[in-house]
Order: C-alpha cells, then structure tokens, then sequence
C-alpha cells in the first residue's frame, strides 16, 4: 500500500530493505571480530611483557597451547604490527666463508653440546652459567651457575646430565659431548671426567660458528628473556631465575626447530613413537 502510494516499486522496496539488512549483518560481525581483536591483542601483550624477543609465529605457537586459542600467523602478525610488538629484524651480509656442517644427531643422549656464559649481579659481580644440552631434543639437562670459572663447574653441570638422563649409565648411550676451544673444556680435568664417563669428548674446529651452534643459540635465548630485560640483587635471586627459566624451558618454550613443541613434549612424543 504505501508503495503504491509513493510510486514506488515494490523491488526497490525489498531491494533497498535487504541491503540494510546486511549492511547491518556485517557491522555487526565487524563489531564481533573488533572486539575479540582487543581481547587477542590483550593476551599477546601479556606474552610480550614478559617475552620480549619472541616474534609473531611463536606468540601463535604459545597462544594455541597455553590458552587454546587457535588462531592465523596472518592475524597474529596484524594485531601485533599495529600494536608495534614485531621484532625488529637484522640483516646480514651473505657468509662467503665455507662452513663445516656439525654433526645431526637422530635420538636422545647421542650428541650433547656444553658452553658457559656470563652476565652481572649488581651486588657481586659477575657470576657464570655453565649449561648441557641435548642437541636432538633441545632440552637442558644440566647446568651450574657459580661465582667463579673453573673446570670443576663444567664437570658438574656434566655430572647432572648424566645423573638425569642416562639411566642406563653414559657409558650405554654412545654419547658424544661437543664444546669450544676454551680453558675449561680442554683443561686435563675436565677431559680425564668426561673419558671416566665413556663420553667422546669433541672440540669446534676453529672459524667455524656451526660447531656449537645449538648450543650457544641457548644461550643467546636465555640472555634475551633473563638478563638484558632484568637486573639481579643477589646471587639467590639469580640462581632462582636460572632454575625457573630452564624449568619453563624445558617445559613450555615453543620451540621452532621442534615444530613448535617443548622439548619435554618433543621427547615424550618421540619416546612415544619408539614404543609404539
């Protein structure tokens, strides 16, 4: 009736009708996904706080597994590029150097890496971490952090790794421990204990940052989460860090080398797949 009355069709009627309707759908649903974009950005910003470096493919990888939020890189790297949370990236000149390839272990316990680094306690001075990692799993199965720099320190973080995860005894695994060149590792104590454990004793060859890559890019990771962002007291407070750190690490750390797996789930899955 009131088309009639106006002249006008009754499908510019319906027409115009329709369009306002979905008009309406969509700002709506905009509406929706605006509002779980700042909930999202919420969570992501609580990662950052306390995970300065982690870029947008490992925010996704903890998202998924720490909340259950499933979720696109594509939309991870949007919210966090508007937020201004990316890392910055660096770029380097191509290596024109030959680089000697290291060695690619298949399982558990069969190549183990070990190096120290340093960083500064306020009250003290600076105090050394000394950690082992297995190369196929990426876990930390020893460490020792202490005030000083000597071999008996790389010998008990060594001893620590063969405590926890060589249950049949070192001498068992065919185990093989790389380090660098330094005083500590080559020192006369230090080789005669890893040679009473049956574990062959490797050293990096020289120019050559592969050798100990894993390892060393361990160590890089822990400085990124535990030093550069923080300043320690005492050496209590940092022996806590250290422990928790490795804990999480071990247990939680999204691991891209691993599929984004923790190296705790990365064994328990491949311990899995050898039972079965």
């Amino acid at each position: 009736m009131v088309c009639k009355v106006l002249r006008l069709p009754e499908s510019s009627y319906y027409r115009r009708a329709l369009k306002q309707t979905k008009a309406k759908q969509i700002s709506d649903k905009k509406a929706v996904r605006i509002q779980k974009d700042v909930c999202l950005a919420q969570k992501i910003k609580e990662i950052k706080a306390e995970h300065l470096f982690w870029g947008y493919r490992r925010v996704r990888a903890y998202l998924k597994r720490k909340y259950g939020i499933k979720v696109s890189y594509n939309r991870v790297y949007r919210i966090m590029k508007k937020n201004d949370l990316l890392v910055d990236r660096k770029s380097y000149k191509a290596k024109r150097t030959p680089q000697k390839d290291k060695p690619k272990p298949v399982k558990s316990n069969q190549w183990w890496g070990i190096d120290m680094t340093k960083f500064y306690i306020n009250s003290l001075g600076w105090v050394y971490l000394v950690i082992v990692l297995d190369w196929y799993t990426k876990k930390v199965v020893g460490c020792k952090l202490n005030l000083r720099s000597k071999a008996e320190d790389w010998i008990d973080a060594l001893d620590m790794a063969v405590v926890n995860n060589c249950p049949l005894g070192s001498r068992e695994y065919d185990l093989h421990l790389m380090s660098d060149n330094g005083a500590q590792p080559t020192s006369e104590k230090f080789e005669n204990a890893a040679a009473l454990l049956g574990i062959s004793h490797i050293t990096t060859s020289y120019s050559n940052p592969k050798g100990n890559a894993d390892t060393e890019r361990f160590m890089r990771t822990f400085k990124e989460e535990k030093v550069y962002p923080y300043e320690y007291e005492s050496f209590e407070e940092a022996r806590v860090e250290v422990d928790n750190f490795i804990n999480f690490y071990n247990r939680e750390y999204p691991h891209s080398a691993l599929g984004y797996l923790s190296p705790i789930e990365f064994e328990k899955l491949n311990n899995y797949k050898n039972v079965a």
